[in-house]
């Protein structure tokens, strides 16, 4: 197929791109740049990747991208740690819609032109913010209160994009909800304001890639928001990249929605030993000090991933430990290379 990725700069599209390019589709990436600053990607010269720099909320430039593609990926947002919950409550919301309405725009007048087949709707486990239902399956953020943050009742609005225009224009949607991705190669926001844990700067705002870094300067004793209980899902963007894919080419994704996951649940306590181990070695005993949480900071996400695996063979495989293994060192050149 040949699919619109928007977005495409993005962290999780990181995995994405080269995973569809991988599996034999062409990809067009759009991205202007305003998360991280201009990137280099590995896969830039792929003779099946078109990159474009541009503005996802450029209806003109959107309308001819997705004209003769068969689906669009929409995964372009503002987008960021729980920080960004707090500083950009409105622009989430604003600018996020305003993206999404000329996504949608111009897949409605490419399917309506008889070409594009499919919008797939990156989403999140943020929709799933107020739920009180464990492990939480899809369905869920229809029947539980609706999200508290701004960024969580963005995302919950996106999902109602794709079934308004299915109602109302007859385009087949797929929803895919990321939870918790781990990788390397996200960067320090261009937009991220200064947060203080400790005496060390948070640099990406999200719990693994901070922890990292906190430990990697010598943080001890390690501050952690909360009492460390939060149980969250830590999922490779590898895995989430193959979720994604495969949600992509499956006739069984069509008009239906998926949380991409591991089952394994891991509160951020046993979270931050695993990374101290690895940076200090077993032998330095493992302190930490508790700061105060974030509002949105949710204290439970579990989800439940037996729909996907059913529906489409996914199954988020990659270990927790196999993630720190390959991001902990990462953190570490970036630091040692002043990027961080």
């Amino acid at each position: 197929m040949k699919i619109l990725v928007t977005g495409a700069a993005g962290f999780i599209n990181g995995y994405l791109v080269p995973e569809l390019l991988e599996a034999g589709h062409e990809v067009v990436g759009l991205d202007d740049f305003s998360k991280y600053g201009r990137l280099v990607k590995s896969y830039d010269d792929h003779p099946r990747y078109r990159f474009i720099e541009g503005d996802a909320k450029d209806g003109a430039l959107m309308r001819d991208l997705a004209a003769d593609c068969d689906q669009v990926v929409a995964a372009a947002a503002m987008i960021g740690g729980i920080s960004y919950f707090h500083e950009f409550a409105y622009d989430l919301l604003a600018e996020n819609e305003r993206i999404l309405a000329s996504t949608f725009d111009a897949a409605i007048a490419a399917h309506r032109d008889g070409h594009l087949e499919r919008i797939v709707v990156v989403s999140s486990s943020m929709v799933y913010e107020s739920t009180d239902v464990f492990p939480t399956p899809e369905g869920a953020q229809l029947t539980s209160p609706p999200p508290i943050s701004t960024y969580g009742f963005q995302k919950l609005a996106s999902e109602y994009f794709a079934k308004g225009a299915r109602e109302q224009y007859g385009l087949p949607y797929t929803i895919v909800r990321p939870f918790n991705c781990v990788g390397i190669g996200e960067r320090r926001a261009v937009r991220d304001t200064d947060v203080m844990s400790g005496n060390v700067k948070l640099a990406l705002s999200h719990v693994v890639p901070d922890l990292a870094l906190k430990v990697l300067k010598g943080q001890d004793p390690l501050h952690i928001l909360g009492d460390g209980s939060q149980i969250r899902h830590y999922t490779y963007g590898g895995d989430l990249a193959r979720g994604i894919r495969l949600a992509i080419e499956s006739p069984s994704a069509v008009d239906d929605d998926f949380n991409l996951s591991t089952a394994r649940s891991t509160t951020v306590l046993e979270l931050a030993g695993l990374i101290w181990e690895r940076v200090n070695g077993p032998d330095r005993p493992f302190a930490f000090v508790s700061d105060s949480p974030f509002e949105h900071d949710v204290q439970l996400r579990v989800p439940d991933v037996r729909k996907a695996d059913a529906l489409l063979g996914f199954r988020a495989e990659t270990s927790l430990e196999a993630m720190l293994d390959e991001v902990v060192p990462w953190i570490a050149a970036e630091l040692s290379a002043g990027r961080l």
